[in-house]
């Protein structure tokens, strides 16, 4: 392991402590010695990172600091262009252009071995099965989501009954067969999974729902107990 390395997994390992942790602490999981650590907290002073504390009583990162992406890994970077490329390629427009301005952000800031490395790589995404549903039913989905505002949906279940309905939308889940709105129905009074491409029209109303969306995603996964991919959609 370089220095660099070691220094970027002493930053990773002081954020995730709360109170001061001592340095014969940390040189046991990351296998130096004290020495070592007391001299690469030194060094990441000297460097302008908040780290607080001393010999003997112990160490502490502020929160907010940011480490520049130069330091990321060979597989940190690999993950998040296959991510960028996996959004760019399976979501709607927007997101795509997002994902796309992101990954050249990072490759533009990133030394010239692990851009090449970013541009070289050998992990591909395939063609997805797009579910038919149109890019602007994303974007209206996304903002009452981030408003934290209900939603009155015309939509059509899987066996082709029409209903209508209010509903909190809390989030989005993306799979390549099909696009989920995850939703408190008012109708239902419970937790439902509408699949975006059978929604026929879909308005943000002015009012926000009554509980914060954190909860209400806290509460689903509380309630399902199981993994996404095994959602059924409401009828």
């Amino acid at each position: 392991m370089s220095r660099t390395e070691r220094l970027f997994d002493l930053i990773q390992l002081l954020r995730t402590y709360k109170y001061p942790v001592t340095a014969a602490k940390l040189a046991r999981e990351l296998e130096v010695t004290p020495r070592t650590v007391y001299r690469d907290i030194a060094t990441l002073q000297l460097l302008g990172a908040p780290v607080e504390g001393e010999a003997g009583m112990g160490y502490l990162l502020r929160p907010g600091f940011l480490l520049p992406p130069l330091m990321f890994t060979e597989e940190e970077v690999e993950s998040l262009a296959l991510g960028a490329r996996w959004v760019a390629s399976r979501t709607d427009a927007r997101f795509s252009r997002a994902a796309r301005s992101a990954l050249a952000r990072i490759s533009a800031v990133l030394p010239p071995r692990l851009k090449q490395e970013m541009e070289d790589t050998p992990l591909l995404i395939g063609p997805g099965k797009g579910d038919g549903s149109p890019d602007g039913n994303l974007a209206v989905f996304r903002r009452a989501i981030r408003q934290q505002r209900r939603m009155r949906i015309s939509y059509r279940s899987v066996s082709g009954a029409p209903s209508e309905r209010v509903v909190w939308p809390f989030a989005l889940s993306f799979f390549d067969h099909a696009r989920v709105l995850l939703a408190w129905c008012e109708l239902r009074k419970d937790f439902r999974a509408f699949r975006v491409d059978l929604v026929q029209e879909a308005s943000v109303l002015s009012n926000a729902y009554p509980r914060p969306r954190a909860e209400l995603l806290q509460e689903w996964r509380q309630r399902e107990g199981i993994p996404a991919q095994n959602l059924s959609f409401d009828s």
